[in-house]
């Protein structure tokens, strides 16, 4: 005796006569026959396999872009005469003061440089001046205030510290009037032409960073949507969350975007061919993944276990059990559930 699951043929008709004697309206029974058999009707669909690619989100936080981070820490002892950068982020342009110091160091250094120059004129003496030159450079003095020693012949004692790069000025370690010493960041200057979004992946996802055509990121309160032009994946792991970190980079030109802000990632992997069943054909149980194939005759079902996998909410990918072309039922799952556990087939 086959151990399959017939249509409810026989209760179809019994719930039919019933519904007619109760009624006992001839010019209805056509109504509820048609309601009767919708009710009852098994559909079926083929599994197919269909070219897809799919997109994963994940979440993560933007970050300033390291390679962009510039530390002013100047090579000299100093004390701070005016300080021009005296805002935290404010926006900073390349070569701009931020701050005249006076450095007795650098003063000796310029001296020294000016009393070389008045000594070559009388005695030549290249290594000489290209000595007293090399240790301003080495103590971080621009080229354009050694020229003007050089052209003025006079020194100053105050030096002027200037902008490495564009950005803005999120860190200041000093007031004005304070003192400093060699190697101490007086500033910290962030460019945010592009930046860093951190994006956490489970270990079973770290296949997205290889098989990712591309990675869309939003944010909110930001209309636009960034495609991301690099991709990193850390070589460590998280242990408390066990989660691997995406690093993407993002043009920021407008500086729409600012290091803390939340940002959505959606990566679409790079399209692929599945067996593909719609998700009402397939049921879990204890883990297991179930379908009803069609049996050897009409109107009979069978349980069968398959090997899948969610692929979005709409489709299931099938691994194992299925071939292509092969019909199974796609609605009234619960009528054919429940009949297969009460006859015990599953």
């Amino acid at each position: 005796m086959r151990s399959m699951i017939k249509t409810a043929g026989v209760i179809l008709l019994v719930l039919l006569a019933q519904q007619t004697q109760s009624l006992g309206k001839e010019n209805d029974s056509s109504k509820r026959e048609n309601t009767v058999e919708q009710l009852f009707n098994v559909q079926t669909v083929t599994a197919e396999k269909k070219q897809m690619s799919k997109t994963e989100k994940h979440y993560g936080f933007v970050k300033a872009d390291q390679s962009r981070v510039y530390a002013v820490a100047p090579r000299f002892d100093g004390f701070i005469v005016e300080l021009y950068a005296d805002a935290l982020y404010k926006k900073i342009q390349k070569d701009e003061p931020l701050a005249l110091v006076y450095s007795p160091e650098v003063f000796r250094a310029k001296e020294e440089y000016l009393n070389t120059l008045s000594y070559i004129k009388k005695h030549p003496n290249a290594s000489m001046l290209e000595s007293a030159r090399l240790k301003l450079e080495l103590l971080g003095i621009t080229q354009a205030e050694i020229k003007n020693v050089s052209e003025s012949g006079k020194t100053s004692a105050n030096t002027m510290i200037y902008a490495p790069a564009e950005g803005y000025l999120f860190m200041k370690g000093i007031e004005k009037g304070s003192a400093f010493n060699a190697k101490s960041t007086l500033f910290k200057i962030v460019n945010l032409d592009e930046v860093w979004v951190e994006a956490k992946l489970f270990e079973e996802e770290r296949r997205l960073a290889g098989r990712s055509k591309r990675h869309i990121v939003s944010f909110k309160g930001v209309d636009e949507k960034y495609t991301a032009t690099k991709v990193l994946l850390y070589p460590e792991l998280d242990p408390k969350e066990a989660t691997l970190t995406l690093r993407l980079s993002i043009e920021n030109k407008a500086h729409k975007l600012f290091p803390g802000m939340y940002a959505r990632v959606d990566s679409k992997l790079q399209t692929q061919t599945y067996l593909i069943l719609p998700s009402s054909a397939v049921i879990r149980k204890n883990g297991k993944f179930y379908v009803f194939a069609a049996g050897e005759y009409e109107g009979e079902y069978a349980p069968k276990e398959i090997s899948a996998r969610p692929f979005d909410s709409m489709s299931y990918v099938v691994t194992e059990g299925l071939l292509e072309g092969d019909r199974v039922v796609n609605n009234a799952l619960f009528m054919m559930d429940s009949d297969a556990q009460i006859n015990g087939l599953y």
